[in-house]
């Protein structure tokens, strides 16, 4: 057993006896500390004959007193390596394998490949894995002083005889991740105090261009008007929460950022939602403040607005207090981050208390409120952040709606923590503009539904977009047609990502896959893989269970998904029971069907709110869906142009609808193309119904609950 210390987590998971030891990572300083963390313990050392190490570590593996066995994984079969790992093993040795190096994407989870990960493990011997992390390589701008406290080891419980699979290893080793993860110093800090650091370090270098008329403000200015306005919002109200109500603009992002520094937690309102859904936040968040502007109450005639005794109007209250701004900008840049916090009261800790309040769009229900803590967005900024690695001058295009996750946590608060400049924009659809946004501003970063990004095919060109570095895609599936032609007009590769309002929001991420390294010996880890959510961040953990009894499966088998990690919320606002039917042991259900593969990508089947059980087999909707686009040769328009949707079936029990917007549609002959290309009879849609537009929620998503009134009207 290991001692269990700052650097060594599950020391007494460690078996007495010996064992093959299989880290994710292993650089030479690491080695070291590992290594004398084990000193009690004889320790040998297993190299890939090709591996390509570097010099220090080399050298070290070389000297007489160290142990080292090398195998060939190109000539040797597993049986070969296991005669040696046991001999060694049989002398109570911890045999450590020490991986060469490799291309990967920025910050990875693993730097071996999983061919050579399988190869170890069909040995069959004793194995755990020890997830190695360096907490310094991906840090806040406020941890820039502190102290590195160097890497952290968390060994897994044995792997023994038939438990020894791929898909066992890489679940225990990613549930050493998140408690990896969990000793991140930072997720105790409050939100506010992380968004006034970063706008205080980057005030002069970055800021928010206003895409309406082209203004920029930098965030010196931004945090000076927020500092102000905070103190207008304590005075006003003494509820928990404040609502906002504005679009991702200038006045959008001071509002959030107000309600942070008062203290209190923002609640941005779908202003797209109906009347009821709308008057259930209000209720459930117990609000009675609201954020706005005129200019846009003016606009939004249809929306239901508060009593204007309720009304915080920025556009008037923020010139009365002008003098109050130039105050605090000069005492902003005068008083270190921490002096200014304690200034306006505001703590540095935050940890599990709430931070912000969203609610779910209602696809598929009445809104739920999803309580984020100031450790869930903090961790999930940071797990996205160092795998983006964006450099301090790239800009983010900021245009997805604030009551959004995506929108929130991703075009907002990560900028703002992290020192990037936002050029903002009101809405996601008007991509013409946008586009011109791009190429004005030299936007790098570009997020949206696959609904919204169909818009640049028709708006956009290549010479605009030439600035992009990432374009990341979430919320809903992203249909291969739409990947196909931004690669084919624009020149993009869209990276498909996922995530759920509930998870803060982003758990995956495909990324470019490295370039070639100059030596053929050095591997190259994928990033991308089409079709798939990408690997998981950065301290989650996923497990996968059968839809129906919930009893564990293979990852590598479809089944529910279930995610861990700092990043998970902690359940539904006042609603324990449907908190406690997903919240289980700290694993979060998240209602959809998917799988791993062996290289650690995700593959999402379908939402299982979007599954038809038929003569008890499960029907995914997407899927059929895609088989539809592809015979009827939809391919990327602006619009949806289809939906399944379920309805009762008694000889079935359930039946597949196609709601359509082509009126001419052959329905009979549709039917007889499917079955001829090999589509399963129960996957074949039973009827039809003509449409004039699929419905959609304003975040782009298939709004599932009126296409399934849709389908039920007669």
């Amino acid at each position: 057993m290991a001692t269990e210390n700052d650097h060594i987590r599950g020391g007494t998971r460690l078996s007495d006896q010996g064992a093959l030891l299989i880290p994710n990572r292993l650089a030479f300083d690491e080695l070291l500390v590992l290594e004398k963390e084990l000193q009690s313990r004889e320790v040998a050392y297993l190299v890939e004959a090709h591996a390509v190490l570097d010099a220090p570590l080399r050298g070290y593996l070389e000297n007489d007193g160290v142990t080292t066995l090398q195998f060939d994984a190109r000539k040797d079969l597993p049986i070969d390596l296991q005669k040696a790992l046991h001999q060694e093993i049989a002398k109570n040795r911890l045999v450590i394998f020490v991986p060469g190096r490799s291309r990967t994407c920025a910050d990875p989870t693993t730097t071996i490949p999983s061919k050579l990960t399988e190869f170890l493990l069909e040995t069959r011997v004793r194995v755990h894995g020890i997830f190695v992390a360096r907490p310094f390589e991906a840090r806040f701008p406020f941890e820039a002083l502190a102290e590195d406290p160097g890497p952290v080891f968390v060994i897994t419980e044995p792997l023994e005889r038939e438990s020894v699979t791929m898909a066992n290893f890489q679940e225990k080793l990613m549930e050493a991740g998140v408690e990896a993860f969990q000793t991140r110093s930072f997720l105790g800090y409050h939100l506010g105090f992380a968004v006034l650091s970063g706008l205080k370090q980057s005030g002069a270098t970055a800021g928010i261009i206003d895409g309406i008329d082209d203004s920029e403000t930098p965030y010196d200015k931004i945090l000076a008007a927020s500092l102000a306005l905070a103190k207008v919002i304590k005075k006003r109200t003494s509820k928990k929460r404040v609502g906002i109500i504005l679009p991702p603009s200038r006045g959008g992002f001071v509002a959030n950022i107000a309600v942070l520094l008062a203290n209190k937690v923002p609640v941005n309102l779908n202003f797209t939602a109906s009347t009821d859904a709308v008057a259930s936040a209000i209720r459930q968040g117990d609000l009675d403040l609201f954020l706005s502007g005129t200019a846009f109450m003016e606009k939004m005639t249809r929306f239901s607005w508060p009593d204007s005794k309720a009304m915080l109007l920025l556009d008037q209250v923020l010139p009365k207090i002008k003098w109050k701004i130039a105050c605090w900008l000069v005492v902003s840049r005068m008083l270190s981050a921490r002096r200014l916090a304690a200034l306006i009261g505001l703590p540095e800790k935050g940890g599990d208390e709430e931070a912000v309040l969203l609610f779910t769009s209602g696809s598929s229900g009445e809104p739920k409120g999803v309580v984020l803590s100031h450790a869930n967005l903090l961790a999930n900024v940071n797990q996205f952040a160092c795998r983006l690695n964006l450099s301090q001058t790239d800009k983010v295009l900021g245009c997805l709606p604030l009551f959004h996750s995506f929108g929130c946590t991703v075009t907002m608060w990560y900028p703002f923590i992290e020192g990037y400049s936002v050029v903002s924009y009101p809405s996601p659809v008007e991509t013409k503009r946008l586009a011109e946004l791009i190429e004005t501003y030299q936007v790098n970063l570009l997020l949206g539904t696959p609904t919204f990004l169909r818009g640049y095919l028709r708006k956009g060109t290549p010479e605009q977009f030439a600035s992009i570095k990432l374009v990341v895609s979430g919320a809903e599936k992203l249909p291969a047609a739409v990947s196909e032609a931004f690669r084919e007009k624009l020149g993009l590769e869209i990276l498909e990502g996922y995530g759920l309002t509930e998870t803060s929001p982003v758990t995956n991420a495909n990324l470019p896959d490295p370039e070639p390294d100059p030596d053929p010996n050095v591997p190259v880890l994928p990033g991308l893989r089409r079709g798939s959510v990408g690997h998981l961040l950065p301290g989650i953990a996923a497990r996968i269970t059968d839809p129906d009894s919930d009893l564990p499966q293979p990852l590598h088998e479809t089944g529910m998904i279930w995610l861990k990690g700092a990043n998970i919320f902690q359940g539904y606002l006042n609603d324990p029971k449907r908190s406690h039917a997903v919240l289980q042991g700290g694993w979060f259900k998240t209602g959809d069907i998917g799988r791993l593969d062996a290289d650690g990508f995700l593959f999402i089947e379908g939402r299982l709110s979007r599954f038809s059980k038929i003569g008890g087999e499960m029907v995914p909707h997407e899927t059929v869906e895609t088989y539809l686009n592809n015979a009827l040769q939809f391919g990327s328009s602006d619009e949806r142009r289809l939906a399944i949707a379920g309805i009762p079936d008694p000889s079935k029990g359930e039946a597949l609808v196609l709601l359509c917007t082509d009126p001419d549609l052959d329905f009979d002959s549709l039917r007889k193309h499917l079955i001829a290309e090999g589509v399963p009879s129960l996957w074949v849609p039973k009827k039809w119904k003509h449409v004039e537009t699929i419905p959609c929620l304003a975040s782009g998503k298939l709004d599932i609950r009126a296409c399934q009134e849709l389908a039920l009207a007669s």
